[in-house]
């Protein structure tokens, strides 16, 4: 199979959106003040990236090329309604994130998004452009999707389990010789 471009596109998305959840957290946890407002200024963070990214580059580039800015009011409102819909799973991310009972959980949040997301995009895709039946495959695909996010956040709870019996062991087997250096 030839690289093309679009290739390497697909490549930095999945690479973007895969680190987007790790890498959120951790600015999110460590951002100074009170908790309860930390995922809020996150999101703040998301949308200084977004105006940067999203705003700036592609202006940049237009006027690096001299291409012109024209626009068409479809064009824009359902372009527009696609970027409020990135920025509200953004936030619905954020918002998670800062739910989550534990900050070890915050592995579950990511295969469950991009389960679920990828089944949705192709059934509104099918409504909306296709307005076709989908094969069986579609279905099987279905099932598949949850199911291998399920297999991901079972192999959490594997290692979870196996960690939580490594440090009670590390810990049983440093009690004797806290006992002796005391005595």
């Amino acid at each position: 199979m030839k690289l093309e471009l679009w290739h390497a596109f697909v490549l930095g998305a999945i690479l973007s959106w895969g680190v987007y959840v790790p890498v959120l957290h951790e600015g999110q946890s460590t951002l100074a003040g009170d908790v309860k407002t930390r995922s809020l200024r996150a999101f703040l963070c998301v949308g200084l990236a977004y105006f940067i990214t999203a705003v700036l580059v592609p202006v940049g580039l237009m006027l690096y090329r001299g291409q012109a800015f024209e626009w068409t009011s479809r064009g824009v409102t359902f372009a527009t309604l696609g970027g409020i819909a990135g920025a509200a799973g953004a936030l619905c991310i954020i918002l998670s994130i800062a739910s989550l009972p534990d900050p070890e959980s915050v592995i579950y949040v990511a295969p469950l998004v991009f389960a679920g997301a990828p089944i949705v995009n192709v059934i509104v895709s099918l409504l909306w452009k296709t307005r076709q039946a989908p094969g069986p495959l579609f279905f099987v695909g279905i099932v598949l999707a949850p199911l291998g996010a399920g297999i991901v956040l079972y192999s959490k709870n594997v290692l979870d389990a196996e960690q939580k019996r490594d440090k009670q062991a590390a810990a049983a087997s440093a009690a004797p010789v806290v006992a002796q250096v005391r005595n």
